[in-house]
């Protein structure tokens, strides 16, 4: 629970005071008691006490006050509420070692399918591209609600050599800005969709520029970038004639997610990957809005009202 209004808290000092007040003035009563000397008499002309029922009324008033400050600062809570809209890129890396068949029937393959099934179960209303990254970074598939065409491309991806993870960044923010750009008209709102890059990998960061130049400008443009590293430690591939260990560089992706306000996610196989994939989706295809709980903490307070209203009436005749 949040408080839309947290500065309004400070009501909540005045309770202790009362409840002092309180005290004192009881303390006060017992002591004037005390000092009718003749106890047979003032047994006989004073009512029998009520003993700890006085205090309920008093408790149940302090409960009520309680529980009225804290509805005057305007509580709120977190509810999931879909999205109404979004712009996702699916950048995918086609650098040489995902050749490696440390996942069946390889790396290349086994992301191909998971990302493809990302795509055709995120919500309608949202809007996917793809970019494909070796050497450098293309944008095969504009972002677009045709899912067909995403998917098609990335049937279409090759491997090649390097990785360049920084230009893939790049140009999914370029891609991003773009579509927004175009997006914009008399009968469309001004303010672009919400956008969130997905980046798969095995390696490091071998050309083009940097991934800490990559996180300022996903920063800058306010579009997190969520990495899964994916593979095994005892990846190899044959090139050239030479077998070349592969093994997944996990920090370097850790670093960009973080460094740009995503997650980082791994996977050592194909059903790891579609369980992160499941996982992003459910994240993105939903926003947290505050909803303001005041009304409960109002009704809560009455029934509060009436109950020391109602204890008082029936154990003294009179309201408190």
């Amino acid at each position: 629970m949040t408080f839309l209004s947290p500065e309004r808290l400070w009501l909540l000092a005045l309770l202790p005071v009362l409840a002092t007040a309180y005290i004192v003035l009881q303390m006060r009563r017992g002591r004037y008691a005390v000092r009718f000397t003749n106890l047979a008499l003032l047994a006989q002309v004073a009512p029998k006490r009520p003993g700890w029922r006085r205090h309920v009324a008093a408790g149940l008033f302090l409960a009520m006050l309680l529980v009225m400050m804290i509805g005057f600062a305007r509580p709120a809570t977190g509810v999931k509420v879909p999205r109404d809209r979004a712009t996702i890129m699916v950048a995918v890396d086609v650098s040489l070692s995902m050749m490696a068949k440390d996942v069946a029937p390889n790396r290349f393959e086994a992301a191909k399918d998971a990302a493809k099934k990302f795509i055709r179960d995120l919500p309608g209303r949202f809007n996917v591209g793809v970019v494909s990254f070796a050497g450098n970074a293309n944008l095969v598939a504009a972002p677009s609600a045709d899912r067909q065409a995403a998917i098609a491309s990335i049937d279409q991806l090759v491997l090649a050599k390097r990785t360049a993870i920084g230009e893939a960044v790049f140009t999914s923010l370029q891609a991003v800005r773009s579509f927004d750009a175009q997006s914009r008209g008399p009968d469309t709102p001004q303010d672009p969709p919400p956008a969130h890059i997905v980046l798969l990998s095995d390696g490091d960061n071998t050309t083009g520029r940097s991934v800490s130049e990559a996180i300022d400008a996903s920063r800058g443009a306010h579009v997190p970038v969520s990495t899964i590293a994916f593979g095994t430690p005892f990846g190899t591939v044959d090139i050239e004639g030479e077998t070349t260990s592969v093994s997944v560089n996990k920090e370097t992706l850790r670093t960009l997610a973080e460094g740009a306000g995503g997650k980082a996610y791994e996977a050592a196989d194909g059903g790891q990957l579609s369980e992160v994939y499941s996982s992003i989706g459910s994240s993105l295809g939903f926003k947290i809005e505050h909803r303001d709980i005041a009304a409960r903490f109002t009704g809560i307070a009455l029934l509060l009202a009436l109950a020391a209203g109602g204890a008082s009436l029936a154990w003294f005749a009179r309201l408190p």
